[in-house]
């Protein structure tokens, strides 16, 4: 699953570097199913729903960022953020 990891192993919010990095991988991801399909090592399903899944995290991620910065920014603890649910950030307007 491409998911938003919420935590790491000790329970502790992921700082802004560790979705930064998370953010990053997703798109290589995306990049290497795109690969993928142009060679012929995925059917055009496959494709879609990997990448429906990816694209859904890196929403996530940057929903998670923006928060964590908008907390720090008005003094309130960026750890406090949380992920909320890819139903939810996919509906949002950009």
């Amino acid at each position: 699953m491409l998911g938003v990891r919420v935590a790491t192993a000790y329970g502790m919010s992921m700082d802004d570097k560790e979705i930064l990095d998370r953010i990053s991988g997703l798109i290589r991801t995306e990049h290497e199913l795109r690969s993928q399909l142009a060679a012929g090592e995925l059917s055009s399903e496959q494709e879609r729903e990997r990448l429906r899944s990816a694209e859904e995290a890196l929403d996530q991620c940057w929903d998670l960022l923006r928060q964590r910065r908008a907390r720090r920014e008005f003094g309130e603890d960026p750890n406090s953020a949380i992920v909320r649910p890819a139903a939810e950030v996919e509906g949002y307007q950009q």
